[in-house]
């Protein structure tokens, strides 16, 4: 499985670092930050990738929210709150809560779009 998160960003890196100290093997680390293999793998182009966490799984993109869910379904510690935060209604304000700090995130690093 491979996330495709932006490393240049403060708090991105912050939180992927504690998921990277799970040390599962299976997990790929991939900065998005002008990393034109990483729109080819995705399909996605730089501003979208900077916009929200991305994950590859089994050929498919899942993105935002849902990415994260899938990402900590992966990681023993995480297992339950990826539980929790996927049962419909809580999933709902928790996709809502990401978008808007993710929103701000991208406005906060929208600088190092090249285009």
């Amino acid at each position: 499985m491979k996330i495709f998160f932006n490393d240049s960003c403060s708090i991105c890196r912050s939180e992927i670092n504690i998921y990277k100290k799970q040390g599962i093997k299976q997990l790929e680390w991939i900065d998005i930050t002008n990393n034109k293999n990483a729109e080819k793998d995705t399909q996605k182009t730089s501003k979208d990738l900077l916009r929200r966490l991305h994950v590859k799984s089994d050929g498919k993109i899942y993105s935002g929210a849902e990415a994260f869910i899938i990402l900590w379904n992966k990681m023993p510690k995480f297992k339950l709150l990826g539980k929790i935060l996927s049962m419909p209604v809580i999933f709902h304000i928790f996709s809502l809560t990401y978008e808007i700090v993710a929103f701000f995130l991208y406005l906060k690093n929208r600088n190092q779009l090249k285009n």
